[in-house]
């Protein structure tokens, strides 16, 4: 740890945790990141990985996620006590990668997901400090004072903020006094596992027995090793203290549910899992922040949990960066809260809709819609975006979950990608993606124009900012032929192939300026510099 302490300490190096950590990393904050548990946990736990957590991690320059995720296997059921096949589903809706959505689905174990975010931590001298727990902490006007204990040791720590990622029985949230409302569900109990054994064909997986009286789910992982599994034992008469105490009992029960023999070989980890739904009443007090398991638990249909403690932990990361740098007012940390508060709360309704109709169906491998992809969340409803081509309209409906519409973009939307973009004016390359222009510790703002003359009031009114915040890209139509000459502009783009000004909804001719967050939410749609000045004016102190 550098000599000088950090402004912020987060509590908890799970997946949010690790997010917030990087997050601020990259813009330059140092952090603190402490976990009470002596070493890594261990475990599959939460693998789907959707698309739009995959576009966060790759604005965060962290592609392993998504190069070493596999696609989500097939999910073959079979008839009771035989190797029948009745039927084969997926555990998402099956989509093709398009130009303006390049991610489609992967499954990665939370077990791998850490150590690669750890790794990218080390790039910036940033190590989790393990068996370090939080054991309370005081706050005032001016930061935090927390007592930390390692090895029988207490530490007080001095900071000026404090994110609390450890989880549902975690310290941060219950000495924060915010409520957890909600229900505990105790017809909706499995045992859930990374186990290595031999027997059963590795091309999908499995669904045996029946649900819920006596089932499992098996799923082939590699990560395991060559011959390992993550599995879920379902029944309603099952005794979880007896079975979660040691591996026998597990092997009996998936050698008497599997129509074939197996060999076992280990099991690795196991756990009981109780569908617990409950959320915060808010996200802060104060300095100290709640963000993932800490702030929300639910059943794990629909694969939503991790993902949106990673989208918590960025949508709060780079707001907490502008704020510590002294760029942006202390009240942009409320919009964190703003933002998140409906989205959660829409998502534990839809989570719930696909557990009951689990229970009520039997069938644990029901169809989902597109909605769980997450790529129609949004923000529309923030008090920090601004939408010059739309009507405000009093008392209108949030929609925070969204449903994914190519042929209508808003502001509070995610911005989507164009490929195939032709950089001109600097000595002429390809820039791949717009994604890959879009990074956490700047706003980019996307002018699309007919002509470099029509974008230069635009970019000159950025000059007033702050140049590490922000960026600038003009984007041209397709066949512009555009003259050697300086600009203002970070880049200029020719969108060669259309890519841009159709993702975005832009009339070829007509000049439009679009400001993408650090986090790939529009935050912006204007006609100008005017516009773009006023959406500033929300997000930076007076410039």
């Amino acid at each position: 740890m550098n000599s000088t302490r950090p402004p912020v300490l987060v509590v908890g190096a799970g997946p949010a945790g690790l997010v917030a950590a990087l997050t601020l990393l990259q813009n330059g904050i140092p952090v603190r990141i402490v976990d009470k548990d002596p070493n890594p946990r261990i475990g599959q736990r939460g693998p789907g990985m959707q698309p739009r957590s995959l576009e966060l991690f790759n604005f965060l320059n962290v592609p392993e996620v998504h190069d070493l995720g596999k696609r989500p296997p097939i999910i073959r059921s079979y008839k009771p006590g035989t190797l029948e096949i009745l039927s084969e589903s997926s555990f998402s809706p099956y989509m093709e990668p398009t130009p303006a959505i390049p991610f489609t689905s992967r499954v990665m174990g939370q077990q791998l997901l850490d150590t690669i975010m750890r790794r990218h931590l080390d790039k910036f001298s940033c190590s989790v400090e393990m068996g370090t727990e939080m054991c309370s902490f005081e706050q005032t006007e001016e930061g935090v004072t927390a007592v930390l204990a390692k090895d029988g040791t207490l530490e007080s720590f001095n900071t000026k903020w404090m994110i609390g990622a450890d989880g549902a029985k975690g310290v941060v949230r219950k000495q924060l006094g915010l409520t957890f409302l909600g229900e505990t569900r105790d017809d909706t109990r499995f045992i859930t596992g990374d186990i290595r054994l031999k027997g059963v064909d590795r091309v999908c997986c499995h669904r045996f027995g029946h649900f819920p009286e006596r089932g499992m789910l098996l799923r082939p992982t590699d990560e395991i090793g060559e011959d390992g599994w993550q599995f879920l034992i379902f029944g309603s008469d099952l005794d979880m203290t007896k079975v979660t105490r040691s591996e026998e009992p597990i092997f009996e029960i998936i050698a008497s549910v599997i129509p074939t023999e197996v060999i076992f070989n280990k099991l690795v980890w196991v756990s009981e899992f109780r569908a617990n739904i409950r959320m915060v009443n808010k996200f802060s007090e104060g300095r100290v922040f709640v963000a993932g398991d800490a702030a929300h638990v639910h059943s794990p249909t629909g694969g939503q949990g991790l993902n949106s403690g990673v989208q918590d932990a960025f949508n709060l990361g780079w707001k907490l960066a502008l704020v510590e740098k002294g760029l942006a007012d202390k009240s942009l940390l409320e919009t964190y809260n703003a933002e998140r508060l409906p989205v959660i709360s829409e998502m534990l309704e839809m989570t719930t809709s696909l557990l009951n109709r689990a229970v009520k169906t039997g069938d644990v491998t029901i169809r989902r819609s597109p909605i769980v992809f997450m790529l129609g969340i949004n923000c529309r409803f923030s008090s920090i975006v601004l939408d010059e081509y739309m009507t405000p309209v009093e008392g209108r409906p949030i929609n925070a979950y969204g449903v994914l519409d190519e042929e209508h973009l808003e502001a509070g939307d995610r911005a989507p990608d164009a490929p195939n973009m032709l950089q001109v004016g600097r000595g002429e390359s390809h820039v791949k993606t717009l994604f890959g222009l879009y990074r956490p510790w700047y706003h980019t703002i996307l002018v699309f124009a007919p002509s470099l003359a029509d974008s230069s009031p635009i970019l000159g009114a950025l000059e007033a900012y702050d140049k590490s915040v922000v960026r600038s890209a003009v984007i041209l139509p397709p066949s512009t032929q555009v003259t050697p000459v300086a600009s203002p502009a970070n880049l200029v783009l020719v969108d060669e192939e259309n890519y841009a000004y159709s993702a975005y909804l832009v009339e070829a001719g007509r000049t439009k300026v679009f400001v993408i967050r650090p986090d790939g939410v529009i935050g912006a749609i204007v006609r100008g510099a005017e516009g773009m000045k006023k959406y500033f004016s929300g997000i930076f102190l007076d410039v």
